[in-house]
């Protein structure tokens, strides 16, 4: 079976619905939704039900649409505040954490290929770029795998580990591209035709403008994003969200022209729209959450697609190596040392931070480079790459939660549902759900003898399934819950 105009749409329907179907009943296992994307599409691919979608160009595309809509909306949902402390952390563990990852990684993997029971042989710069590929954690999985766990962490973990996955793509970024440059120039020629110093200033090069153009472009584009939301009147409310997606776009196409890292900076421009009042907030959070699952599982599945499993079998003992080293070493060996200055930070932390090291999307993304760009030994890297994907997804992903819990960093989930389904918006003030004890009725039973503090006012009462219009006279019960709206502390 192959991808035709006639078949597109129906093929289409049928991974997205049979893949969601496979996601549910794989939750009840704790299995994370993603990893089970990936499987429908392997399952669906050309070892399982004969689809064959072999492009990786074409994966490529849909993998860079997919990652910017999923670092904007993880950025448009960090905020400032609650990064601030962890900044420093999330910048080492970034940069200084990915490359200590590449080459910890990569050193293993040549002394693996240099042993005489392993089926490999890889040259050295091919061992180093296959850990590059790998270096980064995944923001998808770990933006969908923390927010979806239903658990809290202590001593800003999430926003700390939510920081480092949607900032250290540039740092892998760049050391994959630079590796392969420098493995297809020793392919070419040899070693004493490589100019060292010509390739370090164009590494760092390459770093000042992907980091800096990145970083520029993010901020300015997120300041004009909250000036035309706010500025514009359009007749049509959905019409915000498409226009936010087309600026998300333009945002990263043009970052990446001026040879900054456009996912850089699409997260940073979520950042500073998300922390900003915009018109229809509610309505475009929305869109984007949906919009974010669908790529999600689109871009899942067609990496499924992508591999081939009896392929990606023959180097499954090379890669099971491989992947317990990243997960019980070099992660933590990398995290660690680039903590070590940051002593604040407890062990526990530090070895959580080590665990949620997730490989997902992004780095089976990565390994499509050297792939394209025809690196010896590349066929080699992205079924390493896959392999190990799948490993952590299983291992790490399935235990995120046990692990907190084990190691005691979890908290209780706040019971913060919205139980009365309204919003208003962000200029008129703040809406908060407040639970009446006996010991606040001990005052009074009624609105007129509880007294709120100033600028605060009670729209409703809920009462089990019931609505109760509120008024001075109207008795409170223990259990009651109740509505308040509350002046903005800006105003």
């Amino acid at each position: 079976m192959h991808f035709t105009s006639e078949n597109v749409l129906l093929i289409s329907s049928i991974l997205i619905f049979c893949s969601i179907l496979i996601s549910k009943a794989g939750y009840r296992f704790g299995l994370p939704s993603l990893l089970l994307f990936l499987v429908a599409g392997m399952l669906f691919g050309s070892d399982g039900l004969g689809l064959q979608f072999n492009n990786m160009n074409h994966a490529q595309f849909i993998g860079m649409i997919a990652l910017c809509i999923i670092l904007f909306t993880g950025g448009m949902e960090t905020k400032i505040k609650e990064i601030r402390p962890v900044l420093g952390e999330g910048i080492a563990l970034s940069t200084v954490g990915v490359l200590l990852t590449t080459v910890l990684t990569g050193l293993f993997i040549f002394m693996l290929s240099e042993w005489d029971m392993v089926p490999i042989s890889l040259p050295f710069v091919t061992c180093i770029l296959l850990a590059a590929t790998m270096s980064s954690t995944d923001s998808a999985s770990v933006f969908n795998i923390l927010r979806n766990s239903r658990m809290r962490l202590k001593n800003n973990l999430q926003p700390l580990l939510e920081l480092e996955s949607g900032s250290n793509d540039p740092m892998a970024y760049i050391l994959t591209i630079v590796l392969i440059q420098i493995a297809n120039s020793l392919s070419g020629a040899g070693l004493e035709s490589i100019n060292a110093s010509a390739i370090a200033l164009d590494a760092i090069k390459t770093l000042v403008l992907q980091f800096g153009v990145g970083i520029i472009a993010g901020v300015v584009m997120g300041f004009f994003s909250v000036w035309i939301l706010n500025k514009i009147h359009l007749t049509n409310t959905p019409l915000y969200a498409i226009l936010l997606i087309s600026i998300v776009f333009f945002t990263f196409t043009v970052t990446t022209k001026l040879y900054g890292n456009g996912y850089l900076a699409v997260y940073l421009a979520g950042i500073v729209i998300g922390n900003h009042k915009i018109t229809f907030r509610k309505e475009i959070f929305s869109f984007l959450d949906g919009m974010t699952w669908m790529v999600q599982i689109v871009m899942f599945v067609a990496l499924g697609l992508l591999v081939n499993p009896h392929e990606m079998l023959k180097v499954a003992p090379v890669a099971l190596l491989i992947g317990i080293f990243m997960i019980l070493a070099g992660r933590p060996l990398a995290v660690f040392l680039t903590l070590a200055p940051f002593r604040k930070i407890s062990l526990a932390s530090k070895t959580y931070i080590s665990w949620v090291g997730l490989r997902g999307a992004v780095p089976i993304i990565f390994a499509t480079y050297p792939v394209i760009a025809e690196v010896e030994g590349s066929s080699l890297i992205f079924n390493i790459v896959f392999f190990i994907t799948l490993l952590s997804l299983v291992i790490q992903g399935s235990s995120i939660t046990f692990a907190a819990r084990k190691l005691k960093l979890d908290l209780p989930v706040p019971d913060d549902d919205n139980k009365f389904g309204i919003e208003v918006p962000e200029e008129a003030g703040k809406l908060a759900e407040v639970t009446l004890t006996e010991e606040t009725l001990k005052i009074g039973d009624t609105l007129k003898e509880v007294k709120l503090p100033e600028g605060m006012l009670v729209m409703m009462i809920k009462r089990g399934d019931k609505f109760i219009v509120p008024n001075g006279s109207v008795k409170l019960h223990a259990g009651d819950r109740l509505l308040i709206i509350s002046e903005n502390d800006d105003d």
